[in-house]
């Protein structure tokens, strides 16, 4: 196993449980499922993070491209199921591979909308080879710079929201005020947060982040690899977060190390499990916190 600070630095290699689990799993040719939301709203499952189809008035917006063209395609052929208006604009909620690699099923001509910092997390890793990276031709073609722009695509009203780095630092919440949905990719999910280090990340962003949302005028929170959640359940997770990175703080203010911050917490590893897909909620914060 690599040291500790080499599997921070390389945060897709080692992972956090139950979330990096659906991610996996979503991505590995698990079948398309629709399911409606609201009207004229819809998610669909499998195939990579959860994607949402909003019908608007002439045309159709997708959130999230899963990760493949395979997959991709799947979308294109779930929305031909649900209406005959054409997709005009994909929304990218952040960078990661499993939300925006199945780009090039789409057509050439849509409008591609992310974040700044998402377009530059795409970037980089095109010009690396990396596996979160369409083709060039399927960069966002255009960015969200401030942290709520409001616009209407298609007759839908919507708020585009980036309050802080958090997941990553390119993160995009969908805010639908008509409908009171929020779509958050993975923002929020099952459990703890999953901080992506590697694309900076950080817990304190998260809870300013979450925070944002859990005061708009929403019922519905659609995530990114999970059906979708209640304000109320958004409130308790954001509260078990916020909570815990208090604790973690504390622990650290008194000097204690990663390893007995986990048996604090009763976080320690059984024998013989198999260790998580992405570094721990508890181990982000620690680095963010020790700056290690």
């Amino acid at each position: 196993m690599r040291t500790r600070n080499a599997v921070f630095g390389f945060a897709l290699v080692a992972g956090l449980g139950a979330f990096a689990t659906l991610a996996l799993a979503q991505a590995t040719g698990q079948p398309l499922t629709v399911k409606k939301v609201k009207d004229n709203i819809y998610f669909v499952e499998g195939g990579g993070g959860n994607s949402s189809i909003i019908i608007g008035q002439n045309g159709v917006i997708v959130v999230d491209a899963k990760t493949t063209l395979e997959s991709g395609k799947g979308i294109v052929e779930q929305v031909g199921k649900l209406t005959n208006k054409p997709i005009t604009t994909v929304i990218l909620t952040h960078s990661d591979g499993d939300h925006v690699n199945g780009l090039p099923a789409f057509p050439k001509d849509i409008t591609i909308i992310a974040h700044e910092n998402d377009k530059k997390e795409m970037e980089q890793a095109l010009a690396a080879g990396a596996r979160g990276a369409p083709p060039k031709e399927y960069l966002p073609n255009k960015v969200v710079t401030r942290n709520r722009e409001s616009d209407t695509i298609d007759g839908v009203k919507m708020t585009l929201i980036h309050i802080a780095n958090a997941h990553t630092s390119g993160d995009l919440a969908v805010y639908l005020p008509d409908d009171k949905v929020v779509i958050t990719g993975d923002l929020i999910g099952p459990g703890d947060p999953l901080i992506h280090r590697n694309k900076n990340g950080i817990s304190e962003g998260w809870i300013r982040f979450v925070s944002a949302l859990v005061q708009l005028d929403a019922n519905t929170y659609v995530l990114g690899h999970a059906d979708p959640e209640t304000k109320a359940q958004v409130e308790a997770n954001l509260k078990n977060a916020d909570e815990k990175r208090t604790r973690i703080a504390a622990l650290v203010k008194q000097n204690k190390s990663l390893d007995e911050i986990k048996q604090t917490l009763g976080e320690t590893a059984k024998p013989g499990a198999p260790p998580p897909r992405f570094p721990t909620y508890t181990e982000t914060t620690y680095e963010e916190l020790t700056k290690k």
